[in-house]
């Protein structure tokens, strides 16, 4: 969904077309892949930072194009509201030190975006879903205005036929409608993509999905929405009814939702998740593309199809070089603090890489159904949370506290940064983070919540969410873990 496209609606041959170059395309994957060749490459990653853009009364600011245009910097990209931009991070080699690069760069740019944002009386706020947004600031009027956003929304709107249902219960409770999938750009992430040495990518990617609940309950930055206390990472159930487009009649069977936990353990490699995608959702936007010269096919149409469902793991195929297929980590909210979201991405990685070696046991005792449960309870209660784990001893499942999980497999950690040639003291600078989050209990929701409780019993609650807001941008600007974070009283 990065490129643009040139039009909003399609024809019955539009579809015809895209599907037979998926067909083709799911078929070259197929025998790309499983060359000795393939993926035979440095491993590297990278990662992309979604934030807010608020005015000086903490609210939405409607201007990312003027910011881009005053940023003239290729690496910031407009989001689907006007209010958002994206950030992509430069690609780092895995071996050596990754984490600090990406902390450097991400320091760097956000304080040239600061000073560019200030001219213009905005900042920007990484954060899961602002506490100030409101109803009013969704929908159409507030959309970036690009081409391939209308035809998304349109496509997506269309094949609803009706509104789109909130239902989210957490600490409060929400419940409204919306007439399109807007409510989908107030989720904000930290998207780290890790490559991964292509005859290990099942299990890897199964490990990755195994530890996801642990990885977004320390994470958690999304407890507020519409100015109700929710989940501790909200997100995950906004984007899912956001973006749903199913209705109960339309199918016998139970069609899996465009956003999705993810429909099994893979078994050999990345052409099964390219393969369901295929054969599960229609096209949203069939737009056939002139194929580029190079060494290896672009697979346009199959990656623009992809790029339409959201997965919280997703693969992602590139054509240079050798090829590979890489994993997106989508479920981490963005912020609280750049040391935060730099630790948040080496646990993602080093729990992923460092239990990959011992998922057949996992995998075997643990049904993919209960982990999708561990996943959802894990996004609603975050560190309150009880998780469905294999028992150390015996291998029985048991219900246990997810803080102990953690606490357990954090040694998996280090070890699959070290395998991946991770220095250990960059290790130990990032982990250390997640051990401190830990130890203390304090996550950005955590921090959020708190907050917002001592500030409701001051102020009404318009202006106690503004002043959520604004202590959150001074910890932000302050360059602290979110676990050194207090509770401010206002005033």
């Amino acid at each position: 969904m990065g490129g643009n496209i040139s039009q909003t609606s399609f024809t019955e041959q539009d579809n015809q077309a895209f599907s037979q170059r998926l067909s083709s395309q799911l078929a070259q994957l197929k025998h790309i892949i499983r060359q000795p060749s393939f993926g035979q490459m440095a491993l590297c990653m990278g990662a992309e930072l979604e934030m807010y853009l608020i005015n000086d009364h903490a609210q939405c600011q409607m201007n990312n194009q003027s910011i881009l245009s005053a940023l003239d910097d290729p690496q910031f990209q407009p989001e689907l509201n006007r209010y958002n931009l994206e950030l992509n991070l430069s690609t780092q080699p895995l071996a050596g030190q990754p984490f600090l690069a990406l902390q450097k760069e991400l320091q760097d740019k956000l304080a040239f975006l600061q000073t560019v944002c200030a001219a213009q009386q905005t900042r920007a706020i990484p954060i899961g879903i602002l506490p100030t947004l409101c109803v009013e600031q969704l929908g159409v009027a507030n959309m970036t205005p690009l081409m391939r956003y209308q035809a998304l929304v349109e496509q997506l709107s269309r094949r609803r036929g009706e509104p789109f249902n909130l239902r989210i219960n957490g600490v409060e409770s929400l419940n409204m409608q919306i007439d399109d999938v807007t409510a989908e750009g107030a989720n904000t992430s930290f998207q780290v993509h890790m490559m991964v040495p292509n005859q290990q990518f099942a299990n890897v990617f199964n490990a990755a999905l195994l530890t996801l609940p642990l990885v977004i309950a320390i994470s958690a930055n999304s407890p507020a929405l519409m100015g109700k206390l929710l989940w501790d990472e909200t997100r995950v159930a906004l984007f899912k009814q956001s973006l749903d487009v199913r209705k109960d009649a339309e199918f016998e069977w139970q069609q899996p939702a465009r956003v999705s936990f993810g429909l099994g353990w893979v078994r050999r490699d990345a052409w099964e998740l390219y393969a369901e995608v295929v054969s599960l959702f229609p096209p949203l936007l069939p737009v056939c593309c002139d194929e580029s010269a190079s060494d290896l096919p672009r697979l346009t149409e199959l990656n623009l199809h992809m790029g339409t469902t959201w997965p919280w793991l997703r693969p992602v195929y590139s054509h240079t070089g050798n090829g590979h297929v890489r994993i997106e980590f989508r479920a981490l909210p963005a912020g609280p603090s750049i040391l935060d979201m730099v630790a948040n991405a080496a646990l993602s990685i080093g729990l992923a890489m460092g239990l990959a070696s011992q998922i057949e046991d996992f995998t075997a005792r643990l049904p993919f159904k209960l982990a999708e449960y561990n996943f959802y309870r894990a996004a609603q209660q975050g560190l309150d949370a009880k998780l469905l784990w294999p028992n150390g001893v015996t291998g029985v499942l048991e219900e246990l506290p997810i803080s102990d999980i953690l606490q357990s497999v954090l040694p998996k950690a280090y070890q699959g940064l070290t395998m991946l040639g991770v220095d250990q003291l960059e290790q130990k600078r990032f982990l250390s983070i997640i051990e401190k989050r830990l130890q203390v209990g304090q996550t950005g929701a955590r921090w959020q919540r708190q907050q917002l409780e001592a500030l409701r019993q001051q102020y009404p609650q318009q202006q106690a969410l503004a002043q959520l807001v604004e202590q959150y941008a001074h910890w932000v600007q302050s360059g602290l873990p979110v676990s050194e974070w207090s509770i401010r009283h206002a005033g």
